[in-house]
């Protein structure tokens, strides 16, 4: 690499391949849940990226079998009880899908796995997404009594329209590729022994274009996404705060600890 380093990282891995630089989530075996480690080095990765001129196309994948998973829950629970930690949390949360509009070089999602909860919102403000066709995408938020507040309510409308959004937002059910690349939520869903050769040729035909004319009709593009983005973040996130301490929050994770179901009494 010219511009950047890529040693130091714990949570990614890279593969430099001519122009095109894929990360990959690398918790696999918590399905790429992130943690408050991972945020800070997708923050960090997006920031120096940009300012690599051997770079022209960076790929987002997932190690192992999945996408994300979104949150850790460990670390959902371990800053529960912390506001601090919390506070913290959220603004990284805000901070990531910054870098990500603000990264000058075109972003492809290959959700090679499913993508829940923040994995689907880092796939989601991708520029241009890929998916295997077996693959799940939700944001279940809400059932874990969260709002969505770390970008899924910036995003989903804008991809599939507000009364859409709020169907899946409002239960969290999972779409299917097929279906979501149907409803607009990506743009293509394929065979999964397909989706690496996919991938790379889009990868391939963008980073042969010229790249400042690239760069800068991202940046045209994402002008109005960027400004909603700034207009809805700081309320749903300060509303994702306040779920934080509601009692059917707590409900949730507890009965994800329990490994029962939840009964919620809507406070």
């Amino acid at each position: 690499m010219s511009a950047i380093t890529l040693d130091g990282y714990n949570t990614l891995t890279f593969e430099l391949d001519d122009a095109v630089l894929t990360v990959a989530l690398n918790r696999p075996e918590q399905f790429n849940a992130t943690n408050a480690e991972m945020e800070i080095e997708l923050c960090r990765f997006f920031t120096d990226v940009a300012h690599d001129a051997q770079v022209r196309v960076v790929v987002l994948t997932g190690q192992g079998k999945a996408f994300s998973g979104g949150g850790d829950f460990a670390y959902i629970r371990e800053v529960m009880d912390e506001p601090p930690k919390f506070w913290n949390a959220m603004a990284y949360g805000k901070r990531l899908i910054f870098s990500m509009l603000d990264c000058p070089k075109p972003i492809v999602a290959k959700i090679n796995g499913h993508a829940m909860g923040l994995g689907a919102t880092l796939a989601l403000f991708c520029d241009v997404s890929f998916a295997a066709d077996h693959v799940k995408i939700a944001d279940p938020h809400v059932a874990i009594g969260f709002v969505a507040g770390d970008g899924g309510a910036v995003i989903w409308p804008q991809l599939i329209g507000y009364n859409r959004a709020k169907e899946f937002l409002f239960t969290g059910d999972p779409l299917l590729a097929p279906e979501a690349e149907r409803l607009g939520l990506i743009n293509h869903a394929v065979p999964a022994a397909e989706l690496d050769a996919r991938v790379k040729a889009y990868a391939d035909k963008v980073s042969g274009m010229p790249a400042r004319a690239v760069q800068w009709t991202k940046a045209s593009i994402n002008i109005g996404l960027k400004q909603l983005a700034h207009s809805i973040m700081d309320a749903s996130i300060a509303y994702e705060a306040l779920s934080n301490t509601t009692a059917d929050h707590r409900e949730a994770m507890d009965a994800i600890r329990d490994k029962r179901k939840p009964d919620y009494n809507g406070n």
